[in-house]
């Protein structure tokens, strides 16, 4: 079976082209089912497997403490999997055809307030290279909506300062063109111009965010730096390495932004996904109508 999973990755990576997080997410729900399979029902062959033996995986799962998300997320894993297989003949039958996917209630995004970025973005005020990289970074994020992902692989050739925008290479390998505002521009060129030739160490690469030995930037890494920064900032709310992402959708649809507008910058596939933030705004209008309306 890890033949088959084996081959289902290589599929998604060459044909599909899909993000990397998805490929790692993938791969590991994977290996952890046919794990499973092999060694607790005993399924020595792929088309050994039923749907009873899926759902005997998922209940597995829910006593193991598994969330809903994680379990949804399985059972696309593994239907993407057998439909795969079926549809290379590498397997006689789809077992997952009426194993339907759980629908989670949406949870409304975390996001900071103006303020609140403020303080963030205030944190970083340094003349030392890694305070100008964490100023360059958070600035960014906030004024271009990109994941945290896309900001790890953001290359050199991709920043383009003069005309005042950033090339950015989402989910699917879908190129989109965002706008840079004038204080992350002013940010990004006094990091590129100063701070990373002395961070990079005589090493040379194209990415261009570095961490302390000159290597690109981690996903990891900048979660560790966002925690740091936040803290300084004396900010209580729980933040994740998406909470500037969803503070810059939430900030600029309460100022009147288009939402396909903001759909495009941020690189949504679905407008559906993209309409999540219009709760919060209205979420967040109550909150302020709650606390100043004298008959609230």
């Amino acid at each position: 079976m890890q033949e088959l999973v084996a081959d289902f990755i290589h599929y998604v990576v060459v044909e599909r082209g899909l993000a990397d997080n998805t490929i790692q997410s993938y791969r590991r729900d994977l290996q952890q089912y046919t794990k499973y399979q092999k060694e607790v029902e005993v399924n020595s062959h792929i088309d050994e497997i039923d749907r009873t033996c899926i759902l005997n995986y998922l209940y597995f799962l829910k006593d193991q403490g598994k969330a809903d998300t994680t379990i949804a997320r399985n059972i696309a894993s593994i239907r993407a999997f057998h439909q795969f297989l079926l549809r290379e003949k590498k397997a006689d039958k789809d077992p997952t055809v009426h194993i339907e996917i759980p629908k989670s209630a949406k949870r409304l995004p975390k996001v900071l307030s103006t303020e609140e970025v403020e303080a963030l973005l205030e944190v970083p005020h340094g003349t030392d290279p890694f305070s100008i990289r964490n100023k360059a970074m958070l600035e960014l994020l906030y004024a271009t909506g990109m994941r945290v992902s896309e900001l790890c692989q953001l290359e050199l050739q991709d920043v383009h300062m003069t005309m005042g925008f950033i090339r950015c290479i989402g989910k699917g390998n879908k190129e989109r063109i965002i706008p840079l505002g004038s204080l992350a521009n002013q940010s990004m060129k006094v990091y590129l111009e100063n701070a990373r030739p002395r961070m990079l160490k005589k090493r040379s690469h194209q990415k261009v965010f570095v961490n302390h030995i000159g290597n690109p930037l981690s996903r990891q890494g900048f979660w560790k730096i966002l925690k740091a920064l936040a803290k300084k900032a004396k900010i209580e709310k729980e933040l994740t390495p998406h909470t500037l992402r969803h503070s810059f959708a939430t900030h600029l649809l309460e100022n009147g932004a288009d939402l396909r507008a903001v759909q495009e910058m941020l690189g949504h596939a679905d407008i559906s996904t993209t309409q999540i933030y219009t709760h919060v705004t209205k979420t967040r209008l109550k909150d302020v109508y709650a606390q100043f309306h004298p008959r609230a």
